[in-house]
């Protein structure tokens, strides 16, 4: 049944906003069909609305996105003797973790058994407690010019987390760099550019799936909840960068607590 604009700009608006944010995006997309009824989106609109937030990060770090490009280049040349083939290197460290444990999760099913409102719930206190200590005792001595190898595959490390629904990529992420001396901006930063190559791989991923499976691909939504979740994805990213300039996460912090209690109280009083 096609799905209507009203559910299509509330999938964009869910994926665009919750994305960069540190309250988790897979959570909330997970949470919609099974709280409200309403009909799951599947896997086309799925990777049509990762294409759009995918977009809003480039755009918006663009001028970093350019630099690693350029390095990439040079990389796969085996040659690392400038910034941006340092930074490319950084990046591919740090997503190769979250996709090697992410394949095992998929081929044993795993990730099917994780996708609970419970296991939503827990994740979204838990780790937002996590991220309010990482904030509060993290230093701001480090930036983000200065990531190293080592701190690429720690953080890496931290993201693998990100596969249990609830905790959300960037909170993680943003933990681990806050957790390793890194100012609040650069550890948001670095968990932005970070983001790039794991969407681009759960994205493909995802597409694949779409394109061989027996799912109809509906065109013209797509491109509409791309294009909102563009939209709402760049302006939730903007915001955030430009706050963190002055406010802590602790604002995201109570807002997982308070939504990871409701949930619990959902999971367990109604079961």
């Amino acid at each position: 049944m096609p799905m209507t604009l009203f559910h299509l700009l509330v999938l964009a608006l869910i994926q665009g906003i919750t994305e960069f944010l540190p309250v988790s995006s897979s959570g909330h997309l997970i949470l919609l069909p099974q709280l409200t009824g309403i009909e799951d989106q599947g896997l086309a609109l799925d990777v049509a609305v990762h294409v759009g937030t995918l977009f809003a990060v480039i755009l918006y770090f663009w001028a970093d996105v350019r630099v690693a490009l350029g390095g990439t280049l040079r990389l796969v040349r085996g040659r690392i003797d400038t910034p941006g083939a340092f930074l490319a290197l950084c990046l591919l460290i740090a997503t190769i973790p979250v996709m090697a444990a992410g394949l095992v999760l998929r081929l044993s099913g795993l990730d099917e058994m994780m996708r609970s409102v419970a296991v939503i719930g827990w994740a979204m206190i838990v780790f937002g407690v996590v991220l309010y200590w990482a904030d509060m005792k993290g230093g701001e001595t480090r930036r983000a010019e200065g990531w190293t190898l080592k701190h690429a595959a720690i953080m890496g490390l931290w993201q693998v987390l990100a596969l249990i629904p609830g905790t959300s990529r960037s909170g993680i992420t943003i933990t681990g760099g806050r957790q390793l001396g890194y100012d609040r901006h650069s550890a948001a930063r670095l968990a932005m550019l970070m983001s790039i190559p794991t969407i681009l791989a759960s994205g493909g991923l995802l597409g694949l799936e779409a394109v061989t499976g027996t799912e109809a691909l509906p065109l013209q939504a797509c491109a509409i909840a791309a294009a909102m979740a563009f939209v709402a994805a760049l302006g939730a990213l903007a915001l955030m960068m430009r706050l963190l300039r002055s406010v802590s996460f602790t604002p995201y912090v109570v807002y997982r607590l308070i939504l990871g209690t409701a949930l619990l109280v959902y999971a367990y009083g109604y079961a």
